[in-house]
């Protein structure tokens, strides 16, 4: 979430003679993520574990919360029971054809081919493949490190495909974007280091660095820097 920061360039420790030490100046910025990511459901079930609240720090891969696994557990059985059909109904056929069980690899491919897809065995192979990667989805982890916000899931409420539960922030990667008067652009060139100091947090001190400075100067006389 967006926070107030002061930004102050850092001093250089150079010999002075006659010169005068420049002034130090300070201005408000705001303290922006760089990524945020949502973290939603792939598949229509119930919520039965959410692990994180508001404001909670979470690490990449960490389990954030699951989702019922019932009805997918039953599918997977059914298709296994499918599958298992399907193999019964492929060696029928090929041993319809002459060739004995246990040397059905004798056959040629094209031969065993049209048997798998004439018992239906590729097709329920497939399925369940697919239903075991979809047990997956049951469990849900933390794609990035970062804090938690935006959180609309709620405890064994049933979700939808696509439906985010919340958001996470990456908070280990901030920019402050912050504006001064163009006469002032002169401190602030490419890679000048730079102090942020959260006003919500007076203690804290944080060096960056100027990465990104606006070609346009605005109506009101300002330059935008991040």
């Amino acid at each position: 979430e967006a926070d107030t920061a002061a930004i102050q360039p850092a001093a250089t420790a150079k010999p002075v003679q006659k010169t005068a030490a420049p002034a130090a100046f300070s201005c408000k910025g705001t303290i922006m993520s760089v990524s945020e990511v949502a973290v939603a459901s792939r598949i229509n079930e119930q919520i039965v574990m959410l692990g994180v609240e508001m404001g909670q720090r979470v690490h990449k891969g960490q389990v954030v919360a699951r989702l019922d696994r019932t009805a997918t557990e039953d599918k997977i059985v059914k298709g296994r029971a499918e599958l298992e059909r399907a193999e019964y109904q492929y060696q029928n056929i090929l041993m319809g054809q002459g060739y004995k069980r246990g040397a059905f690899d004798q056959a040629p491919e094209n031969i065993r081919e049209l048997a798998r897809i004439n018992s239906g065995y590729n097709t329920a192979k497939a399925a369940l493949r697919q239903l075991e990667h979809q047990l997956t989805y049951c469990t849900i982890q933390a794609p990035i490190s970062g804090m938690v916000t935006q959180l609309d899931a709620a405890l064994y409420a049933t979700v939808a495909p696509g439906q985010t539960l919340f958001r996470i922030v990456d908070t280990e990667h901030l920019k402050v974007s912050f504006d001064v008067l163009e006469n002032e652009l002169q401190r602030f060139g490419k890679g000048t280091e730079i102090t942020v100091t959260p006003i919500s947090f007076p203690d804290d001190h944080h060096q960056a660095t100027i990465t990104a400075i606006s070609p346009v100067v605005e109506k009101s006389g300002m330059i935008h820097l991040e």
